[in-house]
């Protein structure tokens, strides 16, 4: 009786282990079988890649475009993930295609505003890339400051130029020092320096006369704008103070 319960008991183990190992191999194999191998796309046009990349059940993606002298017009420079690299089925492809040897002559736009930059950009079949602003003295608010690539460069990479505007709100911008235990008169003296006006200042001596000379006391304990805020040339400048 024992033994014949060990020989059920052996067949059932022998069963279940060979059903573990099924499993374990069908499920790598399905896993497997979602993977593709990633094909070589240098070279080809982008029409071609994408069908290239669709047959292999991938995805493509034009990510840029540059300027090469080594790889002809509207051909692939590069591609990421590389070829025979195994990813999953429906993974996207970028690649980088060529525009061939640089031709467009880049102009100069330093001065112009934003729109006429950007007309004088698409004459020649380039592109705006990222455009920032800049509290700049003495340029007209809103007009080009710089560019990148600079003015008839030869060897650019990208047909994009990014510009660097003048903001628009284009007065020079001060970071308000902190004056508080400092005294008025100081202070006073220190702001109109640097060409701002002194408010009135609560809480103190008044300015009083010796003669012909005004004397402001006190020692200030709050101002107004507060210290770090940033203030615009001109701007008033209160104090609290006490004596």
């Amino acid at each position: 009786m024992l033994s014949k319960f060990l020989r059920y008991f052996l067949v059932g183990l022998v069963l279940v282990l060979v059903f573990v190992a099924s499993a374990l191999v069908a499920m790598r194999f399905a896993i497997h079988g979602r993977e593709v191998r990633v094909p070589k796309l240098a070279g080809l046009t982008p029409a071609e890649a994408e069908r290239v990349a669709n047959v292999n059940g991938l995805v493509l993606r034009v990510e840029s475009r540059f300027y090469t002298s080594s790889v002809p017009e509207g051909k692939i420079v590069s591609q990421a993930p590389a070829p025979d690299t195994r990813v999953r089925s429906g993974w996207k492809v970028m690649v980088a295609e060529s525009l061939g040897p640089q031709r467009a002559a880049i102009p100069n736009l330093v001065g112009q505003s934003e729109h006429a930059a950007d007309v004088n950009i698409s004459r020649r079949g380039l592109q705006v890339g990222s455009v920032a602003t800049l509290h700049f003295p003495g340029a007209d608010p809103g007009t080009v400051i710089a560019q990148s690539p600079p003015p008839n460069a030869k060897n650019a990479a990208s047909p994009k130029i990014n510009l660097l505007l003048a903001a628009t709100d284009n007065a020079p911008q001060y970071v308000m020092p902190n004056f508080v235990g400092k005294s008025l008169a100081e202070a006073t003296g220190l702001l109109e320096k640097a060409g701002f006006d002194v408010g009135n200042h609560q809480n103190a001596s008044r300015a009083h006369r010796r003669g012909e000379t005004v004397v402001l006391t006190g020692i200030i304990v709050r101002q107004r704008p507060a210290a770090g805020q940033k203030v615009a040339k001109g701007a008033t400048v209160s104090f609290e103070v006490r004596r």
